[in-house]
């Protein structure tokens, strides 16, 4: 992937999530946070799961690690900034998640060729930085699918994030 990939498939994701953030809004408190089972219990922990990767993503490729305390620090950093408890309404997430956002697309609207080669270290491999980027927009997508479900199950009605409902109508959107 070169430059203006990764720039078109974190534009999707902004949109996406944004999509998502539009339907959920529509949710009360209750449903929001309401335990559904499954390994994220409500929307609200889903939605802060996705939002905690991105962040802890981010935070990896701007200082990829050094050492093992450091992604001890990493995620002690992220659970303790993205407990779900801390967001019991959808703009308190909202507020959180823009943060995080403006963060990642000024680092994506950095990038090289050059650096989306480079290689980092990942368990006991090296990773392209690209492949690294690709996984956590599949990974926010994966999510974002629960979140679909989750939504069907309280009665309220998802949105379409497809990445080629996003070229036909997100990027329209989008243009000046």
């Amino acid at each position: 992937m070169n430059k203006e990939d990764i720039q078109l498939l974190y534009e999707y994701d902004r949109w996406a999530n944004n999509r998502v953030f539009q339907a959920v809004s529509t949710l009360s408190a209750e449903q929001f946070t309401r335990d559904l089972g499954g390994s994220y219990r409500s929307v609200r922990d889903a939605l802060v799961h996705i939002i905690a990767g991105e962040w802890g993503w981010l935070a990896y490729w701007k200082e990829p690690p050094q050492s093992a305390a450091f992604l001890t620090d990493l995620k002690e950093r992220r659970d303790t900034l993205f407990n779900p408890d801390a967001f019991p309404n959808v703009a308190a997430l909202r507020q959180k998640w823009a943060e995080v956002e403006k963060e990642q697309a000024g680092f994506v609207n950095s990038l090289t060729n050059e650096a989306l080669a480079k290689m980092l270290p990942f368990r006991a491999t090296q990773v392209r930085l690209a492949h690294l980027m690709q996984h956590l927009a599949n990974h926010s997508t994966y999510h974002r699918g629960q979140v679909s479900l989750m939504m069907r199950r309280l009665g309220a009605e998802p949105v379409a994030t497809d990445f080629h409902v996003f070229l036909v109508e997100g990027r329209r959107e989008a243009a000046p």
